[in-house]
């Protein structure tokens, strides 16, 4: 059974130190294979709040060392402070702070991870989902193997639970509903608006969009705390598709720690006949 801890925007700028604390305890003793940080790293993309990102970032790495770390940015982390930035490379401070490129592919026996980009410099938060990037991502799914898990990580939502959500939903979502199911995407995981929830999408195979909550920023939703999940999986047997589930953690204020309150399976479509 492997783990992948889902965070997301933790907002650097607006962190709360007891939510902080209680994720860092947490982490001694889990070993998550994989972590993914869905985006909004920090508030305001200023130089200090990627210090102090990448500081987060670095701090997991020591307390999770076999633990792969994914990011993507979010509408935030773009320089909107620095229009000239903003301009010429908007992701240039991004990249500096943790030595890595905004979009990233990984594959392991178990796992197939395609982290997007679908940060738009020249839009104030809502997202883009490009047609390459719908294609790289069908593309790179023909090649995946049926015992590996198939996961595409965004940062605006693909799908909503409430209809006052809507105007947050990305742009050009709807090549992706229609195309990435039927590829054979099991997960897709994403944040943006601090609101925890598992979603299905697809009329025929299913696709299942799962979204995490802010985990240690006070930029709370009123319905949802701090949060984060931790999904486990495992590979199947030959021919088969693996077992997941989605483990919701929301940060108690009265305990000051991080506790389990719900536990999700996710069935998972057949493999694709190819």
């Amino acid at each position: 059974m492997a783990s992948l801890l889902h965070l997301s925007d933790p907002h650097f700028g607006t962190e709360r130190e007891r939510p902080m604390a209680a994720l860092m305890e947490m982490l001694r003793g889990l070993t998550p294979e994989h972590i993914v940080i869905s985006g909004d790293l920090t508030q305001r993309a200023t130089a200090d709040q990627f210090r102090r990102a990448a500081a987060f970032v670095e701090r997991l790495g020591e307390l999770a060392p076999a633990a792969r770390l994914h990011l993507t940015p979010g509408n935030h982390d773009l320089p909107v402070l620095d229009p000239l930035q903003r301009l010429l490379d908007p992701f240039a401070p991004f990249r500096a702070a943790f030595g890595r490129s905004p979009e990233s592919v990984h594959e392991d026996p178990l796992l197939h991870l395609q982290v997007l980009n679908t940060v738009s410099p020249w839009r104030h938060k809502h997202g883009v989902l490009r047609r390459e990037q719908v294609d790289r991502v069908v593309e790179r799914l023909a090649l995946a193997s049926p015992r590996q898990l198939r996961m595409i990580v965004t940062h605006q939502p693909l799908a909503v639970a409430r209809p006052d959500d809507r105007r947050d939903l990305l742009r050009g979502r709807q090549q992706a509903l229609e195309r990435w199911p039927p590829a054979g995407a099991d997960l897709v995981l994403g944040g943006h608006i601090h609101l925890p929830y598992v979603a299905r999408i697809g009329n025929g195979r299913a696709t299942w969009v799962v979204q995490a909550g802010t985990v240690v920023s006070s930029r709370i939703r009123h319905e949802a705390g701090n949060s984060f999940n931790l999904i486990r999986y495992a590979g199947g047997n030959t021919g088969a598709r693996p077992s997941c589930a989605v483990e919701r953690w929301d940060f108690c204020e009265q305990r000051g720690e991080f506790r389990a309150v719900s536990d999700t399976p996710l069935p998972l479509a057949a493999a694709i006949d190819r």
